[in-house]
């Protein structure tokens, strides 16, 4: 279940309910996490009942940003790729459950038992390549296959689920053959101008009017986007240009016939079934759960010093779009201070701490991450979980952490056991931000998961 931040609430609550109370909790939040720029939809009942642009869509041109701005989409535009296979299965160009050998050439045998249905809902297995991925070039179809061919697979099909941008990757390239062109030049047809939507594939080259500038927050300053091959920003695991008004179209769209029918929507809402009979946290492209007993459909994105995030309360009619054009930027924390105002019985206030018991194995945690704080490879876990600390990802997790400021205290919130070991819940308190942190410790004293997200 999603928390709202007790203090950004209590903010939004302080006056009488009005949009400068929710406008001024945005702004201070824009100013803590470091954001020049931010946009903002919420939908009703199908109606537009909040639009508004904050802050700065161009540092170097003091361009405000406006409901007009272009920013990236990030992984939102995976909610794209997955309907156009969908369309690609009902047209009878692919089944769902077709291994991806069929349509992709070269494949390794590692991937024989890979089908569309995984790569769609984050099950297949693969991990990502972006220890093996030089930036900087631009790869044909082909060769990006063969280098993620080199990728080790994590897990058999169906086994786990894990989030896989290769898996989309692939998706966009299966696509591209099924369909018998570029899956944006797909998107535009099948999708984008039906809608009205003027949402693209990435061109930097082009001229794109009311484009945002994406930024990084660096050693106190902000700094531009980093650069990518031409290419790179191509792939199919969301690399888009849109606006919050082009979210939502998409997400009227989604509530009748005019793109996905009834029994596409099902699919894509509908969460995975792994081999063990439990249910994955993904459906078919989106990313599915409850709040408050509320279904919750939504998709999140970060790329080139943008993030973004697209959440739909469908129980209420509720829909929140929220576009940053930063990397220290939480778009979840603001949709979900902005649906706590609109429908305030989505609230939930912060878990509170509890004894603790086992101080020793609150003490591991701890120095559990601090050593992935301070990028180095963290001890204690299981082979599989510890491959998945590589120099780079922990470079990025470094990065992030310094962003957060000291640590300042560690609350225990919950310790339970679960199958196969033992469930515990933490609040790290640190100057800048407060991160909730989960682990499972297994049955032989070794971590065999690690969440970590902000409170």
């Amino acid at each position: 279940m999603r928390l709202i931040h007790l203090a950004l609430f209590a903010l939004i609550l302080a006056s009488p309910v009005h949009a400068d109370s929710l406008d001024d909790a945005v702004m201070a939040e824009m100013k803590r996490q470091h954001v020049p720029g931010l946009s903002v939809l919420v939908l009703k009942d199908g109606k537009v009942i909040k639009e508004k642009g904050y802050g700065t869509a161009n540092l170097e041109h003091g361009v405000p940003v406006t409901p007009q701005t272009v920013f990236q989409s990030g992984s939102i535009g995976k909610t794209f790729t997955a309907a156009l296979i969908l369309l690609l299965e009902q047209d009878g160009k692919l089944r769902l459950d077709d291994p991806i050998s069929r349509h992709l050439p070269d494949t390794p045998a590692s991937w024989s038992s890979i089908t569309i249905r995984h790569l769609l809902s984050h099950t297949s297995g693969l991990g990502d390549p972006y220890d093996v991925i030089d930036f900087r070039k631009d790869y044909t179809d082909e060769e990006l296959i063969a280098l993620e061919a080199t990728v080790p697979v994590r897990s058999a099909p169906g086994e786990k689920w894990a989030y896989s941008n290769m898996g989309f990757h692939l998706l966009g390239f299966i696509a591209n053959r099924a369909g018998g062109k570029f899956y944006g030049d797909q998107l535009r047809e099948r999708i984008f101008a039906p809608l009205g939507m003027g949402t693209r594939v990435i061109s930097e080259a082009d001229i794109v009017p009311h484009r945002a500038a994406g930024y990084e927050w660096k050693k106190d300053a902000y700094k531009n986007q980093s650069w990518v091959a031409p290419r790179l920003n191509t792939t199919a695991d969301g690399s888009l240009y849109l606006t919050a008004r082009d979210l939502a179209a998409w997400d009227q769209a989604l509530y009748g016939d005019k793109i996905l029918d009834a029994r596409l929507r099902t699919a894509s809402f509908t969460p995975a079934r792994l081999n063990d009979g439990s249910d994955a946290p993904y459906g078919l492209g989106w990313f599915v759960d409850t709040v408050k007993g509320r279904r919750h459909i939504s998709h999140g994105g970060a790329w080139q010093g943008f993030r973004t995030q697209l959440c739909r309360y469908v129980d209420d009619k509720l829909t929140v779009v929220v576009l940053a054009n930063s990397t220290t930027a939480l778009p979840a924390r603001f949709a979900d201070m902005i649906a706590a105002h609109h429908v305030p019985a989505l609230f939930d206030a912060p878990p509170k701490a509890i004894a603790d018991a086992n101080p020793g194995l609150t003490a591991q945690v701890r120095a559990l991450m601090a050593s992935i704080g301070a990028g180095k490879p963290p001890t204690g876990l299981t082979p599989e979980l510890g491959a998945r600390f590589t120099p780079a990802h922990l470079a990025y997790l470094k990065e992030r952490s310094d962003e957060k400021g000291p640590l300042q205290t560690v609350e225990l919130l919950s310790s339970e056991p679960k199958e196969g070991g033992h469930s515990l819940r933490y609040r790290f308190r640190h100057a800048n931000e407060t991160m909730l942190v989960s682990v499972l410790v297994d049955q032989a004293g070794q971590f065999s998961q690690l969440g970590s997200w902000p409170e």
